[in-house]
């Protein structure tokens, strides 16, 4: 707690008692040592989260492990590891020693691949399977999980009553919705909460309480099905912090514009203010290819009026496994809608930009380099785009900038 006021400028006792409400909450499991602790929640700064990990169709390990470690070069804050084929234990015990920030995973992934590896279909994964693939995970040192408690019996009984356009768009929500359908049982994580509350204390692990039914698209945003989920997800909130157990929520996805405010405002109600936890939200349906801003711009407004923790979405969101470059680009883009806010509530935040400004006022180009958050494309434009004045190759001489600067200096000359 004292390492994480220090890095967010305020009081070791302000955050315990955010904390002690669970109104924050602090990644770092007792058994991943080497992790700097990151709090996510009401007084801290909104934190960027990037995902990374394997596919069925591409297994490339070093790719995953040079992703992860791109993505914290651009600064973001945690990674989650969603492989779903090769080796998944290996994978994630690789990527957690190959950075130094918390990490997040989704348990019944494993549990699904394993299935499908002895040639099993995931519907046939028992509970047996499903609490130790999560047991796996917390020993090995992960920060924290998402776990879709919220896709229970009675929700899934309204999905067949309700018209969605795009359905389930949440892997892990579907795994569970599926075997609920086919066995006609409890979500066993929902059943058994106080079972799942016990091992998350043990490990100290943070429980990411997903949202499986999240909108997919923007005509489901809002839904019965979606809002059924968050208010239980609520209720659950509630009891983890009687049992001592650090929890946050996790939220939409794709959503109009004009719904964003009124969605993180109501989440927070219902979850009593827990750490709200967003993908995007993606405001528009039809930019595949540019969704890491379509999330950024969600992001941004959603931060303003309450979420804490942004997921950041890639420019191959919809489309595909995403590259290295594509990790960047995702992680930069969120960064700037965390930082939009961030600057508005902490000062140190709001003083570099304001010397952003200052350093651009004087054409100080050194300064403007030492600022920017992104150094290797400030270096590639002004050598891709030179220009013999002191000013940028877009205006030269006709710097508006240089030219005031030039006539009021000649006035108090005169």
């Amino acid at each position: 707690m004292k390492f994480i006021a220090e890095r967010e400028g305020i009081s070791a006792e302000k955050l315990r008692r955010s904390v002690a409400k669970g109104h924050t909450v602090i990644f770092r499991n007792v058994r991943h040592d080497w992790v700097k602790p990151v709090a996510v929640g009401e007084v801290v700064r909104v934190k960027v989260n990037a995902n990374i990990g394997t596919s069925r169709d591409i297994v490339d390990v070093e790719a995953e492990i040079e992703k992860a470690k791109i993505a914290v070069k651009y600064g973001a804050d945690t990674i989650m590891d969603l492989s779903t084929s090769g080796d998944l234990d290996e994978i994630r015990k690789r990527i957690m020693k190959s950075v130094d920030v918390p990490i997040g995973t989704v348990p019944i992934y494993q549990a699904a691949e394993e299935m499908l590896a002895k040639g099993k279909a995931i519907i046939d994964m028992t509970e047996d399977d499903m609490w130790r693939a999560l047991e796996r995970h917390f020993r090995d040192g992960v920060d924290y999980t998402t776990i879709h408690v919220g896709v229970t019996k009675e929700v899934v009984e309204k999905m067949k009553r309700t018209k969605r356009i795009v359905g389930m768009v949440s892997r892990g929500g579907t795994f569970l919705a599926a075997w609920i359908l086919h066995w006609g049982e409890e979500n066993l994580f929902y059943k058994n909460y106080d079972y799942l509350l016990e091992l998350a204390k043990e490990y100290d692990v943070v429980l990411s309480l997903g949202d499986g039914l999240r909108p997919g698209g923007l005509p489901d945003a809002g839904d019965e099905l979606q809002i059924a989920e968050l208010y239980t997800l609520g209720r659950l909130v509630r009891r983890a912090r009687e049992a001592g157990v650090q929890t946050m929520v996790e939220g939409p996805g794709h959503v109009p514009i004009d719904q964003i405010a009124a969605q993180v405002k109501l989440a927070k109600i219902a979850t009593d203010n827990a750490p709200f936890y967003v993908l995007g939200p993606i405001v528009t349906d039809v930019f595949p290819g540019y969704d890491h801003i379509t999330a950024a711009i969600g992001g941004a407004i959603a931060a303003l009026n309450g979420a804490d923790f942004l997921c950041y979405v890639t420019p191959a969101e919809h489309l595909g496994l995403p590259t290295v470059e594509h990790v960047r680009e995702g992680v930069i883009a969120t960064r700037i809608a965390a930082h939009a806010v961030n600057l508005t509530r902490f000062e140190a935040d709001f003083k570099k930009d304001y010397l952003m400004s200052l350093a651009r006022g004087r054409l100080n180009w050194a300064k403007q380099f030492e600022l920017s958050e992104d150094k290797e494309m400030f270096v590639e434009i002004r050598k891709d785009r030179p220009t013999k004045t002191e000013a940028c190759s877009m205006c030269g001489d006709l710097c508006a900038i240089k030219l005031i600067n030039d006539m009021l200096r000649t006035g108090e000359a005169e």
